[in-house]
């Protein structure tokens, strides 16, 4: 089996190395093809990736405007020839060393889909903000409700998909709007939606977290948008 490792990147000069190198030896006894795509950062992290152009298993596309996580996923999706998909963020928030964890449902027949759950088993969790995990909980209630899913965490980076899954999904959100519109799409399309529970070693603001309220408010219509709209 063949694992092709999606990260979107911008603007992550600081952690992007140590990542790469943390997915590089992740434990799965699987080739592994990892496509990075920079969304126009203007921090160096460009000149850092233009090293590994040609790097041995992986690949770096660069966009020539920054357009959001999904626009960068979206890019990714064209070049994908791996069997499963794993997307993966570019900060450290999300330990690549759970990938055997993720794949496994996959591995063993029982699913198409596996989402990574921040609030579900017993790993670490760095502890922050209160209003985020609020925050997260309600959108994935929403989510839930009109999708008739019961998942615990929507918004998760780690998402993993038999590419075949993958590959049937239009994405047509360019930022955090991925996030509910996957869901919804994945929810009409009668797979096999697994969930396990991860760790979480989540950034504060000064360390460079990106996402906030604002992006909240706008997922709420994004759920409206692909599960009532669409």
């Amino acid at each position: 089996m063949k694992v092709s490792i999606i990260i979107p990147v911008y603007n992550e000069r600081e952690s992007f190395e140590e990542l790469l190198g943390r997915v590089q030896a992740s434990p799965i006894p699987h080739e592994k093809e990892i496509i990075v795509v920079d969304d126009y950062s203007t921090d160096g992290t460009r000149d850092i990736l233009a090293r590994y152009e040609g790097a041995e298993g992986v690949r770096v596309f660069f966009h020539d405007m920054n357009q959001g996580k999904g626009a960068a996923i979206r890019t990714a999706q064209q070049h994908v020839t791996g069997d499963v998909v794993i997307i993966q963020d570019a900060d450290l928030e999300y330990d690549p060393s759970e990938y055997p964890k993720l794949l496994a449902p996959i591995e063993a027949g029982k699913a198409d889909v596996v989402y990574g759950s921040r609030f579900v088993g017993s790993e670490a969790h760095r502890v922050l903000y209160f209003w985020h995990m609020v925050a997260n909980k309600t959108l994935t209630l929403l989510s839930n409700m009109f999708s008739n899913l019961n998942l615990t965490d929507m918004e998760t980076c780690y998402k993993v998909f038999r590419t075949e899954v993958f590959k049937r999904i239009r994405i047509r959100e360019n930022r955090f709007g991925f996030e509910p519109e996957v869901t919804a799409k994945v929810s009409r399309m009668g797979v096999r939606v697994y969930e396990v529970g991860i760790s979480y070693s989540g950034r504060t603001f000064a360390e460079g977290k990106k996402i906030t309220w604002r992006d909240g408010a706008r997922a709420l219509f994004y759920i409206m948008k692909y599960n009532v709209f669409r």
